[in-house]
């Protein structure tokens, strides 16, 4: 699912298309992307995009008389920019936002139809979407301590909580918690004043890094290859590669649809973290500590 950093080069590349310029017309391709029925979609026809902004994960087009577009990627909707002329892509989009000079397409890869289009008028229509999540990068450290220790929860669940924290999922708050030296599994109420400003400061540290990072890396061009796995990534999606600050290999546990990564010798001592299915059926052979796997 894109991330912060992914939503805010989306966001900034779009501004540059889009802002005061006409909506010409909305084209919905899929009969399951739009969840609202008012007001239609007919009425953002021939309106003037006013702002962008993000709310979580989520894309806000602000429209004329407080008309707002509100874009939920999921996990495999994307963003394309399109020439005058040229076709969208066929049976992944979604929608499609017409512009004198260029398109915006919604598209979504797979059939799960996971991606929404909302259209609501008003701030307080738009405030819904806001699950409260602390804007780390705007907030100080007090503010965060608070937060964090709201709840008592895994360190990944807390930090991937859109009510706990805006904008983290799985991929980046593995490279926060590489980043800090904490383990994934580690709670909230266990961590001291001094792990607490370590994980602070790799928070603010990696979403910055990497939306510098991905900002560079786009320039003026519209974002082709989002992704939650990068090159240049410590430990998201490295399972099995060598961790690149102590060269031990990346583990992992899985669950469900998502998997989180870790090192063990960086994060949790060198403690292999049990994996919900492979270390069931292993037993007693399930390695304890990274030095067995070596």
């Amino acid at each position: 699912m894109p991330e912060l950093p992914d939503v805010v080069v989306y966001i900034e590349a779009l501004e540059r298309r889009v802002i005061g310029r006409t909506l010409d017309r909305v084209r919905l391709l899929s009969p399951f992307v739009l969840r609202t029925a008012v007001p239609s979609v007919s009425s953002v026809e021939g309106r003037r995009v006013a702002a962008l902004r993000r709310v979580g994960k989520r894309i806000v087009l602000e429209l004329e008389g407080e008309l707002f577009l509100v874009l939920h990627l999921m996990v495999a909707g994307r963003l394309r920019w399109l020439s005058p002329g040229t076709k969208p892509p066929g049976r992944i989009t979604l929608a499609v936002f017409e512009f004198a000079d260029g398109s915006l397409a919604f598209t979504e890869a797979g059939t799960k139809r996971r991606a929404s289009l909302h259209l609501v008028q008003g701030e307080a229509a738009v405030r819904a979407f806001d699950a409260g999540g602390l804007e780390v990068l705007e907030a100080d450290l007090t503010a965060f301590a608070a937060r964090l220790r709201s709840e008592n929860h895994t360190l990944k669940r807390a930090l991937a909580d859109p009510r706990l924290f805006s904008g983290i999922g799985n991929a980046y708050s593995d490279e926060i918690l590489h980043r800090a030296r904490l383990s994934p599994v580690a709670m909230t109420s266990a961590l001291d004043d001094q792990a607490v400003a370590r994980l602070f400061e790799a928070t603010r540290t990696t979403l910055a890094d990497w939306t510098n990072r991905l900002r560079a890396g786009v320039g003026a061009a519209f974002p082709e290859k989002v992704t939650a796995f990068r090159d240049g990534m410590a430990v998201h999606g490295r399972f099995g590669k060598p961790c690149p600050v102590c060269g031990a290999p990346v583990q992992r546990i899985r669950y469900a649809e998502n998997e989180t990564n870790y090192c063990a010798r960086c994060q949790t001592g060198g403690r292999v973290l049990a994996d919900r299915a492979l270390s069931r059926l292993l037993h007693k052979s399930w390695p304890r500590n990274i030095d067995e796997l070596e």
